[in-house]
Formats: C-alpha cells, sequence, structure tokens
C-alpha cells in the first residue's frame, strides 16, 4: 500500500466523528469450539465506552465457557478497529477519560483468558485497534491493512496498553520510534518487525482465520492457558523466583486431564483429543 494511501486511511480512521450514542454492535458467533466476537460499527469500527462496556460484558463469559477452546476478534469492512473515536475523546475530562481507559481492561480479559485469542485484523488496526491485538496470542494481518500507531499526530501517545507492551514486544527502543513517528506499516513491514504473525491475501483471509483457529481449538487448551499464566507471571522475575512459579504451573497441568490424555494417546500411538480440561 502506498504512502498517500496510508495517509488516507489514518485521516478517515481520525475522523470518525459518530457520536457515542450510535447503536454499535458485537456480533459473536460459534463454530464448534471457536467463538468470534465480531466489530461491527461503521465507519470505521471506533472504540467508544458503550463498545468498551459490550466488550467486557461479552469476552469474560467465553473466556470462562469450557465449551469456548479459540476466541478470534475480528472487524467488518475495511478496519479492524480503528482506535478511539475523536468525537468522544475530544472530551478530556477525568471522567470520561477514565471511561475510555477501561479498553485496558478488555485487553486483561484477553490477556489473561485461559485459551488461545486470535486478532484477525481483517482491516486496518490502528491506535486502539493496534494495542488491542498485542494483548492476542496470534496476530493475523490482511495484506490490504495497515497497522501503526497514529497517536502523536494528536498529540497524544498510545496509552491504552500500547506504551508497556510495544516494548515487550520488540523492545524499547523501536518501540518508541514507532510510537513517535506513528507511521502506518505496510502487512510485511509490520511482519518483518514482529508485530503481527501471518499476513494473508484478502480472497483467503477468512479461510486461513478459520483454520488457524480451529488447529487451536483442537490442542490442550488447559496446557495453553496455564502456559500463558507462566510465561506472564514469570516475565521479569529473578530466574529462581521465575522456575518456582513454572513449577507451581507444572504442578497444575500434571492434574490435568489433557496431560493424561497427550500422554497416553502417545504410548497408543494415536492423535490426542484434548478437551481443554
Amino acid at each position: 500500500m502506498s504512502e498517500a494511501k496510508m495517509t488516507q486511511v489514518n485521516r478517515e480512521s481520525e475522523g470518525d466523528q459518530v457520536s457515542q450514542d450510535q447503536p454499535y454492535v458485537l456480533h459473536v458467533t460459534r463454530d464448534g469450539a471457536v467463538a468470534t466476537v465480531r466489530v461491527d460499527r461503521p465507519k470505521a469500527n471506533a472504540v467508544n465506552p458503550a463498545m468498551v462496556e459490550e466488550f467486557l460484558a461479552v469476552l469474560p463469559s467465553l473466556a470462562a465457557d469450557p465449551e469456548v477452546r479459540c476466541i478470534v476478534v475480528t472487524g467488518t469492512g475495511r478496519f479492524f478497529i480503528a482506535g478511539a473515536d475523536i468525537a468522544v475523546m475530544r472530551d478530556l475530562s477525568a471522567d470520561n477519560q477514565a471511561r475510555m481507559r477501561r479498553w485496558i481492561e478488555v485487553q486483561r480479559v484477553i490477556e489473561q483468558a485461559p485459551k488461545p485469542v486470535v486478532a484477525a485484523m481483517n482491516g486496518h488496526a490502528l491506535g486502539g485497534g493496534a494495542e488491542l491485538s498485542l494483548a492476542c496470542d496470534l496476530r493475523i494481518l490482511s495484506e490490504e491493512a495497515t497497522f501503526g500507531f497514529p497517536e502523536m499526530r494528536l498529540g497524544l501517545f498510545p496509552g491504552a496498553g500500547g506504551s508497556q507492551r510495544l516494548p515487550r514486544l520488540v523492545g524499547p527502543h523501536l518501540a518508541k520510534r514507532l510510537m513517535i513517528e506513528g507511521e502506518g506499516l505496510t502487512p510485511r513491514r509490520a511482519l518483518e518487525l514482529g508485530l503481527v504473525d501471518v499476513v494473508v491475501e484478502p480472497a483467503e483471509f477468512d479461510a486461513v482465520v478459520a483454520e488457524r483457529a480451529r488447529r487451536l481449538a483442537e490442542k490442550p487448551t488447559a496446557a495453553i492457558g496455564l502456559l500463558k499464566r507462566v510465561v506472564d507471571e514469570g516475565y521479569g522475575l529473578p530466574v529462581e523466583q521465575a522456575l518456582e512459579r513454572e513449577a507451581k504451573g507444572v504442578a497444575e497441568l500434571t492434574g490435568t486431564s489433557d496431560a493424561a490424555e497427550g500422554l497416553q494417546a502417545f504410548l497408543e500411538k494415536r492423535a490426542p483429543l484434548f478437551t481443554g480440561r
């Protein structure tokens, strides 16, 4: 995508002046063990307090549902999630900013979900949308989308998780440069930098997302949930403390049905049938 086109996309997302009172929708669908949450708030799926609260009403139940073994978050149209609704953000009062900042609670639900969560970025992922993706376990980006943190052009910085998760992903120097420059990145550049995991042509996007999510749902999600906790809680600790946290996780893991099934299936030379328990 050309630099001129990326600039147009950024301006379009920043110009989303829809009132926070406009109806918004999160469509939740199920396909076997995969639950998909689709954002549909024209024109750019911009975040407002109502959308935040709906996410917080939907995601915890999906995270806790043992029949859901993979969660996919995606968008509608040309955008995954453009970021914050500027018509809302221009109210700089402490109360309004606190309501908007609950976006980080949405990300924590995703990050702490005891199962894999996929960011299926069907379209442009900017600002808060890019921040949300950083909390996910797998990031898939459409070849026709852009990815970035344009907040600096508004006199802001990525303050809903981005300033902390991005340095942990790519290192502090590169993270600061990406946030200071605020440029939209092409999918290939985002892939090179490790900001996304998979780049897919639009015609194949839905099929690739469905297949990757299905494969994740078939894995031992009890082990995945524990692994996420052990890594997050051990990261940054002195190694001895981190190893103690790992040992607790292993002890908990050995009591799961998935662990017993995986070992038995190996001995019987058959494919395991994990249940996530």
